[in-house]
């Protein structure tokens, strides 16, 4: 359908010389037609809420009984097309009082919930409701003045009391000699969408409380631990161990916003634990795409990161100035056929290893015993060039 603004070169709907003016428009069900009911009623369960209408996934079955009354070729196929099509569709005449309706489709009806015969006659504000935002009513009413074309979000309300976002598209519609003769209204039901958004900002401001709220803990915690090293005379002690809450801290931070959706991004926790081994950001390579696993797997993850980063700064790729440690990870099948989120840490460049360590080093016990509770593994070989550690955890979906 064709929209103008001014006078158009040729017809709005038909073949050349038709004036759509000549198309009688019906106001309502011809006498003595069967029609169907519309399945939004006054009795539907959800009244009052809002409530998103399916309008996307709703088949639309015209009523072959009733004619819409327009005359001609065009007209049959004009009425067919709109008895079909799942937009709702409203036609008014602004040379009537009020601008009432003058023509609505079937779709129309399903998405309001009115029959044709309580819509023809009135005037498209009886679907505003109390929380209908005059804003978007103004612009509708500035572009009917204007003779404007104009798409709005707005809330509208059914029969049965229940709300849903609209997106409104009204344009004018001129006759051949470019005289204004209808306004046209399509309306698509955009409810979904909305509190889809809404629950995600949601989700966003609980994740930023929680973000605080952990961020209280680890500090209490670390408080604790400082408190009771001193009092001990253990002050290393306490240092290593409050490096490790401060490395689950990090590993959990940076994803926060996306546990809501049931699974993180692992390259973001990764970077979010190692970024204090690497100040410069030119000693930790990373490569990883976007792998995405369950919250769970992150506390595991994170404090096996810190403890391979830890003893790098110690002793292996970033105990000197050359040394680099190249981190990656991936989805695939463990040794046991599982799937599993597999992460690979090597080093190159540090002090030539000339064997591997004496067992019993607390922080990879930690690590293994963490691992281990989520079925995961820590692989390490201790290769002349350097550590070569593999983290994997079992996982239950991609």
């Amino acid at each position: 359908m064709t929209f103008f603004r001014g006078r158009p070169e040729g017809v709005i709907f038909g073949n050349p010389g038709t004036q759509i003016a000549n198309w009688a428009f019906c106001e309502g069900p011809k006498k003595g037609s069967v029609r169907k009911q519309s399945s939004m009623s006054s009795s539907d369960d959800s009244r009052g809420g809002l409530r998103g209408s399916g309008q996307a996934h709703r088949p639309i079955h015209p009523n072959q009984g009733t004619r819409m009354g327009f005359e001609g070729a065009s007209g049959l196929l004009f009425e067919q097309a709109m008895a079909q099509t799942r937009m709702a569709v409203c036609l008014t005449d602004p040379r009537l009082p009020d601008d009432p309706i003058i023509f609505c489709n079937e779709a129309f009806e399903q998405l309001t919930g009115y029959r044709r015969e309580e819509i023809i006659g009135r005037n498209c504000r009886f679907l505003q409701g109390p929380d209908t935002d005059q804003r978007q009513v103004t612009k509708i009413r500035e572009a009917i003045q204007e003779e404007d074309v104009v798409v709005v979000e707005i809330l509208n309300y059914r029969k049965d009391g229940s709300s849903f976002w609209n997106t409104l598209h009204l344009g004018p519609i001129y006759d051949a000699e470019g005289n204004l003769t209808y306004f046209f209204g399509s309306q698509w039901d955009v409810t979904d969408i909305h509190q889809s958004r809404a629950e995600e900002r949601h989700a966003k401001a609980l994740a930023r409380e929680i973000s605080h709220r952990m961020k209280n803990v680890f500090a209490v915690i670390g408080g604790i631990v400082n408190i009771t090293g001193r009092s001990m005379d253990a002050k290393n002690v306490a240092n290593k161990i409050n490096d490790r809450v401060q490395a689950l801290g990090r590993s959990y931070e940076p994803t926060l916003d996306d546990a809501v959706l049931g699974t993180i991004q692992v390259g973001q926790a990764i970077r979010a634990v190692l970024a204090p081994y690497d100040p410069e950001g030119d000693r930790i390579k990373f490569n990883g795409n976007g792998v995405r696993t369950e919250p769970n797997a992150i506390s595991a993850i994170g404090l096996a990161l810190h403890e391979l980063a830890a003893n790098a700064t110690k002793y292996g790729a970033l105990s000197n100035e050359n040394g680099v440690v190249e981190v990656s990870w991936v989805h695939r099948k463990d040794k046991f056929d599982r799937n599993s989120l597999e992460i690979e840490w090597v080093e190159n460049g540090g002090p030539p290893i000339k064997g591997e360590p004496d067992p019993g080093g607390t922080g990879f016990d930690i690590a293994d015993t963490l691992l281990s509770h989520s079925r995961g593994t820590l692989e390490r070989e201790w290769n002349p060039a350097g550590l070569r550690a593999v983290i994997t955890v079992p996982i239950g979906s991609r």
